[in-house]
């Protein structure tokens, strides 16, 4: 079930083998074994063998760094304000005042109207790099329905049930994607900045590509210790996040994260925040609620959620999470 709380510290390890981020292959026949394994104990692994074109992710990251070598001015127009939508809700408002980075966050859909405010006169780079975000989300969004199947069948369900039961072939049609384009300059003293603070992703979840500086770090419990995410070339990390971990009745947990600055390279990553639409409400699905059991999650929109997450923000008494839960006196699950 949800934490309320997030850690202050833990000591940061290098696994490997059986304690390494796990890794999942897209290909294998038992994949959808393999996601419930990782999801159940990691929240998160690295996916292979997905067919993300490797070319469209170097075009991705060639954009990235000619975005964030841009002069100051320009970069800084395009920042989200505050209050606007960001994939890890209020944390935003205090990136400028706690973390090694800067970014952009913006519907997936919206790429031009939303770099318009970088290029107010449009132009060729503007196109090119528009082109290139939504080739990006094109294969993004293919990726997310395959994945979705995936993560349904690990929950149990069949291909059949997939097909015919309303509410999971309703999120399949209706997935939107909140995407942030990260940098992470190098840091002079790791000590007093972090790239972006421990934090849980609001939607159902999330893909990270990067390039080649590892910075993702993953929350491990009981003890709490920090595992790095290698940056191992072509795979993408897949996070779960709060809204999976309701639909899942709890049983996918939602991974606690950071990113770490490095002191030697700069690190780019693209995060491809994958949720429901505005107005769907999001519950325990019939089939994730064990028999004997009832639904631990009332039903709650995404932007129901993320203001939940604005109210508790700073609150060490209860997350957002914990005012979803039920005593359990009513089914709340979906058909």
């Amino acid at each position: 079930m949800a934490s309320s709380t997030l850690p202050v510290a833990a000591p940061t390890v290098e696994a490997v083998g059986r304690d390494a981020v796990p890794v999942v292959d897209m290909r294998d026949p038992d994949v959808a074994q393999a996601v419930a394994r990782a999801a159940e104990e990691w929240g998160a692994f690295l996916l292979v063998g997905h067919g993300f074109p490797a070319e469209v992710m170097a075009r991705t990251e060639e954009q990235l760094v000619l975005l964030f070598e841009r002069p100051a001015p320009e970069r800084t127009r395009g920042w989200r304000r505050p209050g606007e939508a960001n994939n890890v809700g209020p944390y935003a408002s205090h990136f400028a005042k706690l973390m090694w980075s800067e970014g952009y966050t913006f519907p997936a859909t919206a790429v031009r109207s939303e770099f318009r405010r970088v290029w107010p006169d449009a132009g060729d780079d503007y196109d090119r790099f528009c082109e290139v975000m939504e080739e990006y989300h094109r294969e993004m969004r293919a990726l997310s329905s395959k994945l979705l199947d995936v993560l349904l069948r690990a929950l149990g369900l069949t291909d059949e049930q997939i097909v015919a039961g309303q509410t999971e072939r309703k999120i399949s049609e209706t997935l939107t994607a909140i995407m942030r384009l990260n940098l992470y300059p190098k840091c002079p003293d790791q000590e007093c900045a972090i790239g972006l603070q421990a934090h849980t992703d609001s939607c159902f979840f999330t893909f990270v590509t990067q390039n080649h500086v590892p910075g993702l770090q993953l929350l491990r419990r009981d003890p709490d210790q920090w595992v790095t995410v290698p940056a191992l070339p072509g795979a993408i990390a897949v996070l779960v996040d709060d809204l999976f971990h309701v639909l899942s009745n709890g049983r996918f947990h939602n991974v606690i994260h950071r990113a770490v600055a490095n002191s030697e390279q700069q690190r780019i990553s693209v995060i491809n925040g994958v949720g429901p639409p505005g107005d769907l409400k999001v519950a325990p699905l019939a089939s994730a609620v064990l028999p004997g059991t009832k639904a631990a999650f009332r039903a709650v929109t995404w932007p129901e959620y993320m203001a939940l997450q604005k109210k508790t923000f700073g609150t060490a008494d209860e997350s957002a999470l914990d005012m979803l839960q039920v005593a359990g006196e009513e089914e709340h699950y979906l058909n």
